[in-house]
C-alpha cells in the first residue's frame, strides 16, 4: 500500500510540476517572440523610412531608384548582416535585390496568395533556421516596391532552449529531492501500521503480550491503541480461557482421583465379602464400610448437581430475612456440632434483609458452618452473625479450629481442592462446598473473603448489596 501511494503520489507531483514548467517555458517564448517581434518591426520602420528617402533624392537627381537598389541597401545589410538579419526589396512581386543573410530558402518564404501590396504583414518561418519576417509596401507613388525584413531566431530559440533544460534540470532535481522526503514522510506515517502487522504476527504466534509504542494523535495512531486495546482484551481472554481449561482439567482429575477412591474400597469389600469366609460380624462391618462410602457418592453426586443447576442461573429472587436464615441453619447444623461436641452461637442484633434465593442462602450458609465445624476441635465454639456495614449487610462466620496457610486461600474456591486430603475423607468431605459457596456468592453479587492463620481458626466474611 506505501508504494501505490508513493507512486501515486509522485505521478501526480510529476503530472503538475512538468505542466507548470511546460507552461512558463511557452510563456518565456512568447515574451521572447514578442520582444523580438517589436524590434524587427522598429527597425523594419527605420530601414524603410530612410530607403524610401532615399530613393526620392535619387529621382530627383534624374537617377533611377531601380537601378541604383543595390547600392542604396549595400549600406543598410552590412549593417544587419552580423546579427545574421537580411533584407530584401521587391518591385511588382518580384525580389530586386535580396542580402547575403536573405538566401535562397528566404526567397521563397514570401506567402502564397499574398499580395505584395500589404501596408504590413508580419509572419514567422519556423524551418531549419527560425526566422522572423516582417513585410511592407512603400506608399504612392512608390507602391510597386516592397520591403522585407527577415530576423533570425535562432539565438532567441537556442536561449529558450536553454532555459528551458535548465527548467526541467532543476525540476528533475526537485523530483529527487521531494521523492525522498515523500518516501521518509510515508515511512513515518506508516510506521504504526509495519508495527500493527509484524505485532499481529507476533500474537498470531502465541506472543499474546506484544504491544504498539503509540506516538501522536492522528487516525493511524487510533488504529494502534485500539489495536493495542484489541490486544488486551484476546489476551484477557486467552488467559480466562487457559485458567477455565486447567481448572476443568484440574476438576476432572481431582474427581477421578475421588471416584477411583471409594470404589476401589467398595470393590474390594464386596470382593471379599464374596470370595472369603467371613463371619457376620466381619460381614456387617464389611457392609457397613461399603454403604458409608455409598453414602459420600451419594452426597457428592447431589453436590454436582446442586453445582449443575445452579450454573443455570434460574434462581428466583425475592426479600429474605436474615432471621430466618440463621434458624433454619441453626437447626439443619445442631444436630451435626452436637456429635462433636461444638456450640453454634448465632448473633443478630436486629434483623436484615437480603435480596436473594432462601434456598441458594441457606446452603452457603450450612455448607460453611459445616466447614467450621469439620476444621473446629471438640468442646470449641463456632460464631456466626450478622451486621450492616455501610451498604452492605455483612454475614460472618468464625471459627477457632485448625486453620490454614495463606498459599491455600487462593485455592479452596476451586471445586475438589482439600487441605488435608486425609482429614477430609475422614470427616466426610469431597471438597465441593466452597466451589458450590463461590457459585451462589457470584449469583447474589456478593463477596466472599477468608482470614485465616495455622492453628488459630478461620474468619468467613460475607458481603451481600444491599
Amino acid at each position: 500500500m506505501k508504494k501505490k501511494i508513493f507512486f501515486a503520489a509522485l505521478a501526480l507531483f510529476l503530472v503538475f510540476l512538468n505542466s507548470m514548467i511546460l507552461i512558463v517555458s511557452i510563456v518565456i517564448l512568447e515574451d521572447k517572440l514578442s520582444a523580438v517581434r517589436e524590434k524587427c518591426l522598429a527597425e523594419h520602420y527605420v530601414v524603410a523610412s530612410s530607403l524610401l528617402g532615399d530613393m526620392q533624392a535619387l529621382e530627383l537627381r534624374g537617377e533611377n531608384a531601380k537601378e541604383n537598389i543595390d547600392n542604396l541597401m549595400r549600406l543598410y545589410s552590412r549593417y544587419l548582416q552580423g546579427r545574421g538579419n537580411g533584407l530584401a526589396v521587391s518591385f511588382s512581386g518580384e525580389w530586386i535585390y535580396t542580402s547575403p543573410a536573405f538566401s535562397m530558402e528566404e526567397n521563397r518564404m514570401f506567402p502564397a496568395d499574398t499580395e505584395y501590396y500589404q501596408e504590413r504583414l508580419v509572419y514567422m518561418k519556423n524551418g531549419k533556421h527560425p526566422v522572423l519576417c516582417v513585410y511592407g509596401s512603400f506608399p504612392a507613388p512608390w507602391q510597386d516596391y516592397g520591403l522585407m525584413y527577415v530576423g533570425n531566431l535562432s539565438d532567441v530559440i537556442q536561449s529558450w532552449r536553454h532555459t528551458k533544460n535548465r527548467l526541467f534540470l532543476t525540476g528533475a532535481a526537485v523530483i529527487l529531492i521531494m521523492s525522498f522526503f515523500l518516501f521518509q514522510f510515508l515511512n513515518i506515517i506508516f510506521r504504526p501500521l509495519r508495527q500493527i502487522s509484524s505485532t499481529s504476527a507476533k500474537i498470531a504466534n502465541g506472543n499474546y503480550g506484544s504491544r504498539i509504542i503509540v506516538c501522536g494523535k492522528d487516525e493511524i495512531s487510533s488504529v494502534a491503541r485500539n489495536f493495542n486495546l484489541m490486544a488486551e482484551q484476546i489476551e484477557h481472554q486467552i488467559q480466562q480461557l487457559e485458567d477455565a481449561t486447567e481448572q476443568k482439567q484440574q476438576f476432572i482429575d481431582n474427581f477421578s482421583h475421588e471416584l477411583r477412591i471409594p470404589l476401589t474400597a467398595i470393590y474390594g469389600y464386596a470382593e471379599y465379602i464374596q470370595k472369603a469366609l467371613v463371619c457376620e460380624e466381619e460381614r456387617y462391618e464389611c457392609t457397613q464400610f461399603i454403604m458409608s462410602e455409598c453414602s459420600r457418592l451419594q452426597n457428592m453426586a447431589y453436590q454436582l448437581l446442586d453445582m449443575a443447576l445452579l450454573g443455570r442461573d434460574e434462581r428466583k429472587d425475592s426479600d429474605c430475612s436474615v432471621k430466618e436464615l440463621f434458624a433454619e441453619s441453626e437447626k439443619a447444623m445442631h444436630v451435626r456440632a452436637a456429635k462433636k461436641h461444638i456450640r453454634l452461637i448465632y448473633v443478630l442484633p436486629q434483623n436484615y434483609i437480603v435480596k436473594g434465593n432462601m434456598e441458594q442462602l441457606l446452603i452457603l450458609i450450612n455448607n460453611l458452618v459445616d466447614n467450621a465445624i469439620k476444621a473446629s476441635r471438640q468442646e470449641e465454639e463456632i460464631r456466626i452473625c450478622a451486621y450492616a456495614e455501610e451498604s452492605k449487610i455483612v454475614v460472618v462466620v468464625e471459627d477457632h479450629g485448625i486453620g490454614m496457610d495463606k498459599e491455600h486461600i487462593a485455592h479452596i474456591r476451586e471445586a475438589f481442592y482439600r487441605i488435608d486430603k486425609a482429614r477430609s475423607r475422614a470427616a466426610g468431605g469431597a471438597g465441593i462446598g466452597l466451589a458450590i459457596c463461590e457459585r451462589i456468592i457470584q449469583l447474589h453479587h456478593a463477596d466472599m473473603s477468608f482470614i485465616s492463620e495455622s492453628g488459630a481458626g478461620t474468619v468467613v466474611k460475607l458481603s451481600f448489596p444491599v
